[in-house]
């Protein structure tokens, strides 16, 4: 399978709302896009400032966006594109998102999965991948990996990025 990466540099908030503005550009209804990293690594963060972007793309009014650390998923409509936004940290095991309704997520919506590794073999192939690291007090390093169609998205977001 096609696959394409890059590293990215995230000094401070305004360079994560840049990569996520980037990434409200290309994103469509099916695609999965897995956060990783340690916690308060910057994955809610992102999300929040993806979801921002996606506002700002349709000319929508801004929502608050919780962390959905309780509730474990989030969902926003904007037009052409719903986003569910799911917090899987407290899962005790991958079959507990199907009753969330990630499958349904999988395939009509933008799927923004925090803890992504909680879902074993249920992950599907076919996403991008942003794995946060610490860098510094506000700093961050995030490695992009595109799958699938994804790689192609993701070499034209480094070029214009």
């Amino acid at each position: 399978m096609e696959q394409a990466e890059n590293l990215r540099n995230l000094p401070d908030l305004d360079a994560t709302a840049k990569l996520a503005a980037e990434l409200a550009a290309v994103v469509r209804p099916g695609d999965v896009v897995a956060l990783s990293g340690e916690l308060g690594s910057g994955k809610t963060t992102f999300a929040r400032a993806l979801i921002a972007a996606l506002a700002d793309r349709f000319h929508v009014p801004r929502e608050e966006v919780p962390s959905p650390t309780f509730t474990l998923v989030q969902t926003y409509d904007f037009p052409g594109i719903s986003v569910w936004h799911f917090d899987l940290y407290r899962l005790k095991n991958p079959e507990e998102a199907l009753e969330l309704g990630i499958e349904d997520a999988f395939a009509v919506a933008l799927s923004l999965i925090e803890w992504p590794e909680r879902l074993g073999s249920l992950l599907p192939p076919v996403r991008l991948d942003l794995r946060f690291e610490y860098a510094g007090p506000d700093a961050r390093l995030v490695r992009l990996v595109g799958t699938g169609n994804w790689a192609a998205r993701l070499e034209g977001m480094a070029r214009h990025g």
